[in-house]
């Protein structure tokens, strides 16, 4: 494991060729799929918001895995399959699992978590996921075992419970905690918040400028694990994703505040909607896009 030096700014123009544009011949299944776990009894929005913000940033197929079994179609956008978590556990190749918002904390969670850790896809944990991690000394070692690939995505109060601190301590040397993190846990982590970090394990640390105060609002983690996921899906790496992603989901809470849409009142669904909007105009020849290097 390298030690890690001051965070490199991302560079989004490296963006550019990394989702080329697509073939007139593709179908959704060269797009890969997508799974959310999550979304327990009064928590159903959050699996929700990740499965939607993955489906407009290109997935070929979202399946969404409710512990609310009473939601059966989201109506907003039918597109996506709200699913059994046996499903999601079991994707075709390329895939991408996400577990973790709205997931709760009760044993059913913890048993899903524990069978997504042990599958072969590439997993982004989130929210509960998190917490679980946080209280369970085997979940934590069952996720330093894991062969595959695997990204933490803790705010700074997620990430103080990982490392048995509080969110003071996180904040205070950031750059030195993203990096216990990810040699705790043997994992990619962006350790969110104003500036956000990413380091892959065995990588390098990145610091991100994009985004505002107006996205410490609801929901705000949710659409970037799935944004991030949906990059992945499409054929990206777990740290290429995440940088991509958090800088694409800054952008396009930048791009809003920019049209008065923010920073008051600005939802995590329309960040979905607006990064949406700039990913096409960047992989699209010929689209202009403000906030594009």
């Amino acid at each position: 494991m390298s030690k890690s030096t001051a965070p490199r700014p991302i560079a989004p123009e490296v963006f550019r060729t990394w989702l080329p544009p697509r073939r007139p011949e593709a179908s959704k299944g060269d797009f890969g799929s997508v799974g959310i776990l999550g979304g327990a009894p009064g928590m159903a929005g959050a699996g929700l918001l990740a499965a939607r913000a993955a489906l407009l940033l290109g997935a070929g197929r979202v399946y969404c895995a409710l512990l609310d079994t009473r939601v059966a179609v989201d109506f907003q956008h039918p597109e996506i399959m709200i699913a059994k978590p046996e499903t999601v556990l079991d994707l075709p190749t390329p895939a991408c699992l996400v577990v973790g918002p709205g997931l709760g904390r009760a044993s059913a969670a913890r048993q899903w978590l524990e069978a997504a850790l042990a599958g072969e896809q590439p997993l982004i944990l989130d929210a509960d996921a998190l917490n679980l991690l946080a209280l369970d000394p085997q979940l934590a070692q069952t996720l330093r075992a894991r062969a595959a690939p695997t990204l933490l995505t803790p705010h700074p109060g997620e990430a103080g419970r990982l490392l048995g601190l509080d969110s003071a301590a996180i904040q205070a040397d950031r750059p030195g905690r993203l990096r216990q993190l990810v040699e705790t846990y043997h994992a990619d982590v962006v350790l969110k918040g104003s500036g956000s970090l990413i380091q892959a394990y065995g990588g390098m640390p990145w610091r991100n400028a994009s985004g505002n105060p107006g996205m410490a609002a609801p929901g705000m983690g949710d659409v970037l694990t799935g944004m991030i996921a949906a990059l992945v899906a499409q054929g990206l790496e777990l740290e290429q994703a995440a940088r991509f992603g958090v800088w694409l989901h800054g952008a396009a809470g930048d791009d809003l505040v920019a049209d008065q849409v923010g920073p008051l009142g600005l939802t995590a669904s329309a960040v979905a909607e607006r990064a949406r909007r700039l990913l096409n105009a960047w992989v699209n020849p010929g689209k202009a896009c403000r906030n594009a290097p």
